[in-house]
């Protein structure tokens, strides 16, 4: 019965296949049609052929990425005339060549009971079956019954939590995997939410956040594609790791169109792993900055206290004070950013000083008409005194310089801070060639959106765009002299067919280069780290406020991070935030999950208490030692040995990393990395804040104490660090162990 029920399923998963296989080689074969097509000089054709060609490349990218386990499950429901209907659920939805669905997405609303039936509410199912596979091959099938009439007496296909037991209990790979196939009733009902507004995901660790924040993230982009398609969605996570992390499960649900950033590189040009000390990322991420900020850039606009003699062209004009002044009020009545406004501040300081220097020379005895305003005006603008007049009143100025000066220039950050101390003051002191650090990051975000951008550069972008016409023009006339049709076409006819009006690049390649790009919706995962002023930056990157955010704020490790929702939120959504919880720890062993919420709890720290759903057979191994680097390299090598394919992490404070780099490299060569390297070896070397949304086989922590003493918020770490583990847990320890910690 069992081996013709897989057989079965065999047979119709492989049909699955060769439909996928169809469509995908119709697709290749399109998409090289498209490329070998001439479309000529026509740049309507052109760009016709571009679009095509990118949407076949998207089609070919989303059928090769969903190959593995395309279809996990079938629904059995009762049709219409009394008989049975099953419904195959997978990662994309199929029709065949007639247009009957042969397979569903999983996103449809038609598949929303396989993740939220029960007996209780079966939602039209009469019975669940999952798929489990491997490559293309079903290798189990696990039934769960919601019609008793179904069983006809045989109770042996109740095995409902199989399929999910075994994805928990699975090694892990050093990449996040996708959970469609095991979704749980409350994850799929926050995956299934509605668009509008902050949607907050808090859960403890193991919970299933970042699986429910990506998913969400995949839904929506199916189920509001028209909105969502232009606009693209963003997803920010706490490090370059946890990106490299997850960056495989989005594509392999379908979704290739999502642009993902760390804090630190959501200012285009910049990408930043430096962390500031403590005290300045709290600083530096209050929302009193963006208030200095503001002031810093409003101090670039100085009305001269006397008089200036100007020389222009052997007149000496005098530039009073309030014409700079009137100037200066109507151009910040426009209300535009500092760079934008100088260049109308410029046309209205000339043109009151042309005015000037045409009465002055008319009371010399000049005879000056309203013709010759155009050579006075140029004479004012070449002028090297007028130049120098203008800019000392309102100097352009690019966000990064702004952001430098500030904390090499001591005497002007007093003047914008009268109220602070030199103590605070100093905590931003800083030289200018310093690089920028993740706080840096929204302060330049904040001068950008003040200043604008500058005159020069879209005088740099205008000559650029000259030099490319006239080498399109010089192309255009070899073409013609090549293809012997001179006086049919001109030069200059030809090459404006060569000028792209569309948008080159995906809505992501666009988003990701855009500062001032507004998505669709915004997904912050490990949201609890941010700052004030970070929050304050995601908010101009969605004006909307569609939000989906994960966290746990028990695990917030930041120095500048929130203490809880409400007063992270408030201040940029008001009460336009809603509050969804994660109650099952699915990744996190109970024997582990106790001690790490014993030892957080000791430390006051409010956590979001979980109930685990398995026990893994190793109790939490701690290794007393004098030798703490030896103890660690053994620790690792007695774990190793368990699993020929499992993930090890070992986690320490930073002051422990170099030492343990050595030693673990000596041990074991290549197989050993630091950092995000290390989530495509064996063995990877974390801070905690690195590890922050990962998950591995088995976890060392090494000093426990010292990252409690060492680090900012360092229970939080702690606990961070302690809930990582699928399976086994070891401390390493020369010393006490933090309270609360008792095995």
């Amino acid at each position: 019965m069992a081996s013709n029920e897989l057989a079965s399923e065999q047979e119709y998963v492989a049909t699955l296949y060769a439909r996928l296989d169809t469509l995908r080689d119709d697709a290749q074969r399109q998409l090289e049609t498209v490329r070998r097509t001439n479309p000529g000089g026509n740049h309507q054709n052109r760009s016709e052929r571009d679009s095509f060609a990118r949407i076949y490349e998207d089609r070919v990218s989303q059928l090769t990425e969903i190959d593995e386990r395309l279809a996990f499950g079938r629904l059995t429901l009762e049709s219409e005339n009394g008989g049975d209907i099953n419904r195959y659920i997978g990662r994309i939805g199929l029709r065949d060549e007639d247009l009957q669905p042969i397979l569903l997405d999983w996103r449809v609303p038609q598949a929303r009971a396989f993740y939220q039936a029960t007996a209780a509410t079966p939602l039209g199912a009469r019975a669940r079956r999952h798929l489990t596979s491997k490559g293309r091959d079903i290798v189990r099938i696990d039934d769960e019954v919601f019609d008793a009439a179904l069983l006809a007496g045989d109770a042996s296909q109740l095995q409902g939590e199989a399929a999910l037991l075994a994805s928990l209990t699975a090694e892990r790979t050093g990449r996040m995997s996708d959970i469609v196939a095991t979704i749980q009733a409350e994850q799929d009902a926050i995956i299934r939410s509605e668009l509008r507004g902050a949607l907050v995901v808090q859960g403890g660790p193991g919970t299933g956040k970042t699986a429910v924040a990506l998913h969400r993230a995949a839904y929506l982009l199916y189920s509001h594609r028209d909105r969502l398609a232009t606009t693209g969605v963003l997803i920010v996570g706490p490090s370059r790791s946890f990106l490299q992390y997850i960056e495989a499960v989005l594509p392999s649900l379908g979704e290739t169109g999502v642009v993902l950033s760390s804090v630190g590189q959501l200012y285009p040009g910049i990408d930043t792993a430096v962390d500031d000390a403590p005290d300045a990322a709290v600083l530096k991420g209050s929302l009193e900055m963006a208030q200095i900020v503001a002031g810093a850039v409003r101090s670039r606009q100085v009305i001269p206290t006397e008089p200036v003699v100007a020389d222009v062209n052997g007149e000496q004009l005098t530039i009073e004070p309030e014409l700079i002044a009137s100037a200066m009020r109507r151009a910040q009545e426009s209300r535009k950013p500092h760079n934008v406004a100088r260049t109308q501040f410029n046309k209205l300081a000339l043109s009151a000083l042309s005015r000037q220097l045409a009465e002055q020379l008319r009371s010399h005895g000049n005879t000056i008409e309203e013709s010759d305003q155009a050579w006075l005006h140029e004479d004012l603008r070449t002028s090297d005194d007028v130049k120098v007049a203008l800019n000392t009143a309102w100097l352009p100025i690019t966000p990064e310089k702004l952001v430098q000066d500030l904390y090499a220039r001591p005497q002007w950050l007093a003047s914008l801070t009268p109220t602070w101390s030199a103590e605070k003051r100093a905590v931003l002191r800083r030289d200018r060639d310093a690089p920028f650090t993740v706080s840096d990051v929204p302060l330049l975000d904040e001068a950008a959106e003040l200043l604008g951008e500058a005159a020069a550069q879209s005088d740099a972008e205008k000559r650029d765009r000259k030099l490319e016409r006239k080498r399109d023009i010089e192309n255009a006339q070899a073409a013609i002299e090549n293809m012997e049709v001179e006086g049919l076409v001109d030069a200059k006819s030809l090459a404006a067919g060569f000028e792209a009006a569309v948008e080159r690049g995906s809505t992501a390649e666009r988003a990701s280069s855009d500062r001032s790009w507004a998505y669709g919706h915004v997904v912050v995962d490990e949201a609890q780290e941010l700052s004030p002023m970070q929050w304050r930056l995601l908010m101009r990157r969605n004006p909307l406020k569609s939000f989906t955010i994960v966290g746990d704020v028990a695990q917030s490790s930041a120095a500048a991070g929130a203490t809880s929702w409400a007063a992270a939120l408030e201040p940029h959504v008001g009460d336009a935030w809603r509050l969804e919880e994660l109650t099952v720890n699915y990744r996190t062993p109970a024997q582990i999950a106790a001690v790490a919420e014993a030892m957080a709890m000791a430390h006051g720290l409010t956590i979001t208490r979980s109930h685990a759903v398995r026990e893994s057979e190793w109790p939490v191994d701690v290794v007393r030692t004098t030798a703490l680097v030896a103890s660690v390299v053994d620790t690792v090598r007695a774990d190793a040995a368990r699993t020929a394919q499992g993930t090890i992490a070992v986690i320490a404070s930073e002051t422990l990393t170099a030492e343990l780099l050595t030693a673990l490299i000596a041990a074991f060569g290549t197989d050993i990395g630091r950092g995000a390297v290390g989530l495509t070896r064996g063995i990877a070397l974390l801070t905690p804040h690195e590890a922050k949304g990962l998950e591995f086989d088995s976890v060392v922590v090494v000093e426990p104490q010292r990252i409690v003493d060492e680090i900012a918020r360092g229970a939080a770490a702690l606990y961070v660090a302690m809930t990582r583990p699928t399976q086994r847990l070891h401390l390493v320890t020369t010393g006490e162990l933090p309270a609360g910690i008792h095995t």
